[in-house]
C-alpha cells in the first residue's frame, strides 16, 4: 500500500535539519517549540499527575482512570522518543484513547532520559514504576492480576525489557504485553533498515544516534537493551505487536514474534498499512490510526 496521507504530511513537515545532526539539548529545544496536541475523549473519570519513588530518586507518572467502579485492569505505559525525547505529555492522546477503549487504568511513566541518564537508568525507572503500581493496587483501584505493559518505540523496548525482568526476578505478574513498533535489537544492517532507512520518519542514522546516546558499545547486545538477544522467550507473557509498514524496525519485530511463537508463547503481529514509525504519538497527523491502535489493544485484552 502507498504511504498514508498523514505519513506524507508528516514527512514533508519534518524536512530540514534532523535531530541526529544536533546535540540532544538543541534537538529538545527545537521540539519544545512545536505545538502540543491532544484529544478530548469520553469515558475518562480522572487524569492525575503524581510523583513516585524509584530506587535512586523520584519520577513522575500520569494516571488515567476510566469511568465506572474498579478494580480495573491496568496498563503500565512507556512513551517513545528514542530514550532521549518524550514525556507523558508526548503520549497523552494515545493514553486517553487507550483508557477509553480498554476501560483500564493507564499509568504513563516519565522515566529519566539519556544521555543524562543512560542505560540502565531508564530500565530501572520502568521496572520500579511497575513495582509501585503493583504495590499500590488498592489505591489505584486496579486488579493486581491483570497487568499489561505497553509502550511505543523506545517505550515498547522498555515494556519488553520489563516483562523479561519481572519473569527473571519473580516480580509483579505481567499478564500480557502490547508493543507498538518497539525497538527490539541494535542490528542496523537488516533489510528494513536499508529499505526504510531514509525519508520515512525514523532514519537509520537516527536510530544509530539514539542508541549511542542511550548505551555504550559494550552493552548494545545486552538483552536489557536488545530484547531480541534474550535466551529465554518461553517465560514471556502473551504478546501483541503492532507494526507500521514503513519502518526500519519492521524486521526485528517479525523476528521477535517468531521467537515467541517458537517458544510456545501466544503472540500476534498486526501491521498497519501505509503508516510510518511514531504515528501513535503524532495525533495531529494520525488521529484515526491512533484510536484504531487503542481499539486493537482493547480487542487483544478482551479475552483475558
Amino acid at each position: 500500500m502507498a504511504l498514508h496521507p498523514g505519513s506524507v504530511d508528516y514527512i514533508e513537515a519534518h524536512k530540514g535539519v534532523q535531530y541526529y545532526e544536533q546535540t540532544p539539548e538543541e534537538a529538545r529545544r527545537e521540539r519544545a517549540l512545536a505545538p502540543k496536541f491532544s484529544v478530548q475523549v469520553a469515558g475518562i473519570q480522572t487524569i492525575e499527575d503524581r510523583v513516585i519513588p524509584v530506587r535512586d530518586g523520584e519520577i513522575n507518572v500520569r494516571i488515567y482512570t476510566p469511568e465506572g467502579k474498579g478494580p480495573f485492569p491496568v496498563i503500565v505505559y512507556y512513551h517513545g522518543g528514542g530514550w532521549v525525547f518524550g514525556s507523558p505529555e508526548y503520549a497523552d492522546g494515545g493514553c486517553r484513547y487507550l483508557t477509553a477503549a480498554t476501560q483500564a487504568v493507564v499509568v504513563s511513566v516519565d522515566y529519566r532520559l539519556a544521555p543524562e541518564y543512560p542505560f540502565p537508568t531508564p530500565v530501572n525507572d520502568a521496572y520500579d514504576a511497575l513495582v509501585w503500581v503493583h504495590e499500590h493496587a488498592a489505591q489505584l483501584h486496579i486488579d493486581q492480576e491483570n497487568i499489561t505493559v505497553s509502550g511505543d518505540s523506545a517505550g515498547g523496548n522498555l515494556a519488553a525489557v520489563v516483562s523479561a525482568l519481572s519473569a527473571d526476578y519473580d516480580g509483579p505478574p505481567i499478564k500480557q504485553q502490547a508493543l507498538i513498533y518497539p525497538v527490539l535489537d541494535t542490528d542496523f544492517t537488516v533489510a528494513s533498515y536499508n529499505t526504510f532507512g531514509e525519508n520515512y520518519g525514523l532514519d537509520k542514522e537516527g536510530m544509530i544516534w539514539f542508541t549511542e546516546q542511550y548505551v555504550d558499545a559494550v552493552n548494545q547486545k545486552n538483552s536489557l537493551v536488545a530484547p531480541l538477544q534474550a535466551k529465554n522467550f518461553a517465560q514471556l507473557p502473551r504478546t501483541l505487536l503492532i507494526a507500521a509498514q514503513y519502518d526500519v524496525l519492521v524486521d526485528e519485530g517479525i523476528r521477535y514474534i517468531d521467537n515467541l511463537q517458537r517458544a510456545g508463547v501466544p503472540a500476534q503481529r498486526i501491521e498497519l498499512e501505509g503508516l510510518i514509525h511514531s504515528y501513535f504519538s503524532k495525533i495531529e497527523f494520525f488521529d484515526t490510526e491512533t484510536k484504531k491502535t487503542a481499539e486493537l489493544i482493547a480487542k487483544f485484552l478482551t479475552p483475558c
